[in-house]
């Protein structure tokens, strides 16, 4: 009985129910006052009409009610259980719309919640790992200062300073790629889309290597055939071959071999980047655009960030970038740009 009268008072609280009483009740009164006029018998109709109807109205008002509690109480454990997912399904036309929609909502929230957690993750790993990567050439640093405060000797002095100056060099390097890696991440940055000549591209991008491949006596060949032309960012992409670049220079060492290539077709333009070097570990080639991964070997030098940054920007761009061992020795770039 009190539930009962519970229930009725929160069903009365809503306006339209109580607008609804005050005209069902109008025109109870004005039908029944009129048919009594007529005949007391259609007085007494008029009135069993009313109280059938509403009735009706009452029974179906309260199972929709119990079944917006259910909903509400559903609503309720997902904003406060995070393991709670599931709605029960109901047979009304319009709440199973409702509830349909809930779910959605439910399952996207829960998406969104998981993506943020993984995101947290992610950054938290991730600055675990920079603070590593700078931690390694301050270290160095700072034992180089020692050991100059300590030695009279100017050739060692000249040395050590030269080494110090080297790894602020690194550091800047590191410096400089994460903070390009964030602006993308971000989505800050807005590519331009404008014709890019292959062959224009791969001559800019060779110039600040030519030098150290001259003291090096690395070998260049290029195939690159003039008025091939793709579309994206000059810059951002002479950023990302560069990259590729610089790995496959330090891979071919000294007298080694770099041959880049270009290949155009009706389905996409292609261009290689290919090295002498002793190419990739086998359990390394997942992981090589991964971020922070330096190799399983011992001996991996670099920071992880280099080839990660190369195919954050080509993808970006629409391209894809894949790499592999060359079936003649070393390790090949192919970078993709569909038409």
């Amino acid at each position: 009985m009190g539930q009962a009268i519970d229930w009725g008072m929160d069903m009365f609280r809503n306006r339209e129910i109580r607008q609804f009483a005050v005209v069902f009740t109008a025109i109870t009164v004005t039908a029944a006052a009129a048919g009594f006029a007529i005949q007391p018998a259609a007085g007494i109709l008029a009135l069993a009409s009313a109280a059938a109807l509403g009735t009706v109205f009452l029974v179906f008002t309260k199972a929709r009610y119990k079944s917006i509690a259910k909903l509400s109480e559903q609503i309720d454990l997902v904003l406060h259980n995070s393991d709670h997912l599931f709605i029960g399904e109901t047979n009304e036309g319009e709440l199973s719309i409702l509830q349909s929609e809930i779910t959605k909502m439910t399952l996207r929230i829960r998406e969104q919640n998981d993506a943020l957690k993984r995101e947290k993750e992610h950054l938290a790993e991730s600055m675990a790992d920079i603070a590593h990567q700078l931690r390694t050439p301050l270290t160095s640093v700072n034992l180089i200062l020692s050991l100059l405060e300590n030695s009279p000797d100017e050739k060692e002095r000249k040395a050590m300073i030269r080494e110090t100056k080297e790894l602020f060099v690194q550091m800047d390097w590191l410096l400089a790629s994460l903070l390009k890696l964030s602006r993308l991440d971000a989505g800050i940055v807005v590519f331009q889309r404008k014709k890019i000549d292959v062959h224009d591209l791969i001559s800019s991008v060779l110039h600040p290597f030519l030098i150290s491949m001259d003291l090096h006596n690395i070998t260049l060949q290029t195939d690159v055939p003039k008025e091939i032309l793709i579309q994206g960012d000059s810059a951002w992409l002479s950023e990302a071959i560069q990259n590729i670049l610089k790995n496959c220079l330090e891979s071919a060492g000294d007298d080694g071999k770099i041959v880049i290539a270009c290949q155009d077709n009706p389905l996409f333009t292609e261009i290689t980047i290919r090295d002498s070097g002793a190419g990739f570990a086998k359990e390394d080639l997942p992981h090589l655009f991964d971020r922070f991964y330096r190799g399983k070997h011992a001996e991996a030098t670099g920071y992880g960030i280099g080839l990660a940054l190369c195919k954050t920007i080509i993808t970006r761009q629409g391209g894809t970038i894949t790499a592999k061992n060359y079936p003649q020795g070393g390790a090949v770039f192919s970078i993709r740009f569909p038409k």
